[in-house]
């Protein structure tokens, strides 16, 4: 990676960036990087503690003059997404991320940088290792598995902090505080198949979508991006009615908070359906250049010849499956009435992918209204249902109920004026920030979400602006020398 990053400014900041992105930690696999906290914990003579999950939370002192000032939590994820290009080598559980500077950015090579939540984690690195900032004492709070699953935020437990004060450092525009954030909840279907022989006087292709730029499912989800497996299924739907597709095996997207960026199916067609089979091929990625070419310039569509498979759906269950992810609602469902920029409902079809005899389908659900989130998934049962599909909806958590008059918000607000000269934007965001699993858990706590300027989280083409790197860092500092 070279030492260009590590002599970014604020340098204690990006230092520890840069020793985070040499450790490998995919949602799930956190433990290398859990013993990095404490090790660091341990070198800096800091007090610490975990929990059964792996939650760690670091104690800090105040400087002296400070000790009357109230406990601040800084809280960030460990984890990261693991997301590639279909040409990157990279083992997330054991490769570093290759991230380098690209002018205003830092990037990363062919995928997911980890400045989600990375630099929210090395920046309270960064504070607990500094001797020459003012603040009152301070937990530092590192959880774990926020991006599948939000474990660690769920399974904390009353008596593992003791402040009232918590700045979540996992926001991705810089200027803008965070106040409220909407809830989820996971779908999944499956669909039960028996398998029958391919016959003979047939053809075998492989089929894929590619090239889309996919994103963070609930920040990304109303910029009208494309969806991988909604578009496959719109070409499956008609070359199985009309040319007698079938399907051999079928695997689009990989994480429930990524729009899916790539399909890829094996499926046969009668011989004689050969030619009508690229035609349709070429006409709809025609189609889908028309449609999406200002949002999806990269998007590619392929059909080749491929080893014919031993076995393929039965047609009644293909059908009914087609039939229910056509007709799955997906992308933003509804906006904020008091907030009409802001997405209220949301929902991402996010996985398709198929076993021996099952074709499981997993969508993430969200909305900032626990009733609406609750009618979509009625929704999607009643589809799934209809297709003969089981249905098991989990993982819920709650939203983060906005409150314009937080103190620290006040506060932060002043000094954000003072600072810049301008009033910075309090928002709510269409994503799952843990403070709502937080401020369920520790009942009371004044919490603001705020950060650098991130672009395309969840993606390999993740990258987070210098700049703003800067002007977070000076925000977050000016916050711990002057909240009282």
């Amino acid at each position: 990676m070279g030492n260009q990053i590590s002599e970014l400014t604020p340098k204690l900041l990006w230092k520890n960036f840069e020793k985070l992105c040499n450790i490998p930690r995919p949602s799930k696999k956190e433990t290398k990087v859990i013993e990095f906290v404490i090790g660091f914990a341990k070198a800096h003579n800091l007090q610490y503690k975990t929990d059964e999950v792996g939650n760690v939370v670091i104690f800090k002192p105040a400087t002296r003059g400070n000790e009357s000032k109230p406990i601040i939590v800084l809280q960030s994820h460990l984890d990261m997404v693991p997301q590639k290009n279909t040409a990157t080598v990279h083992d997330f559980e054991r490769d570093p991320i290759q991230a380098y500077i690209d002018g205003e950015w830092v990037k990363a090579r062919g995928t997911t940088l980890g400045a989600d939540n990375g630099i929210g984690v090395a920046s309270t690195l960064a504070i607990l290792e500094s001797t020459d900032i003012p603040h009152g004492p301070i937990e530092a709070l590192f959880t774990i598995d926020e991006e599948t699953g939000m474990t660690g935020a769920f399974n904390l437990k009353p008596d593992f902090l003791h402040g009232k004060v918590l700045l979540n450092l996992d926001s991705e525009d810089e200027g803008e505080l965070y106040i409220g954030c909407a809830g989820g909840m996971n779908t999944s279907a499956r669909f039960t198949f028996s398998p029958e022989p391919v016959q003979a006087g047939t053809k075998s292709y492989k089929i894929s979508l590619l090239g889309l730029k996919g994103g963070h499912s609930g920040v990304d989800i109303h910029l009208g991006r494309g969806n991988a497996n909604k578009l496959m299924n719109r070409f499956l739907w008609k070359a199985s009615r009309e040319l007698g597709l079938r399907i051999a095996s079928i695997e689009g997207g990989s994480l429930r908070n990524a729009i899916p960026r790539e399909s890829f199916v094996k499926a046969v067609v009668p011989a004689a359906n050969e030619k009508a089979l690229l035609t349709w091929g070429n006409e709809f990625k025609q189609m889908m250049i028309d449609e999406l070419s200002s949002v999806e310039p990269d998007l590619k569509f392929e059909i080749e010849t491929t080893e014919m498979p031993s076995k393929i759906f039965d047609k009644p269950t293909q059908d009914k499956f087609l039939n229910a992810v056509y007709a799955m609602p997906n992308g933003a469902i509804r906006m904020l009435s008091d907030i009409p920029e802001v997405v209220e409902t949301s929902t991402n079809l996010a996985i398709i992918k198929s076993g021996e005899n099952t074709i499981d389908v997993m969508c993430l659900l969200r909305s900032s209204v626990d009733s609406a989130k609750n009618d979509l998934g009625n929704a999607m049962t009643s589809v799934f249902d209809l297709a003969g599909a089981t249905v098991v909806h989990d993982g819920s958590y709650p939203g983060w109920k906005p409150d314009v008059d937080s103190s620290i918000l006040k506060t932060m607000k002043k000094l954000y004026q003072d600072k810049f000269g301008k009033t910075p934007e309090v928002k709510v965001i269409h994503a799952g920030l843990e403070c709502g699993i937080i401020g369920d858990v520790y009942k009371g706590m004044d919490m603001v979400s705020f950060g650098p300027t991130i672009r395309f989280p969840h993606s390999p083409d993740e990258k987070v602006n210098i700049a703003s790197v800067g002007k977070f860092w000076d925000f977050l500092t000016e916050t711990l020398k002057s909240v009282k």
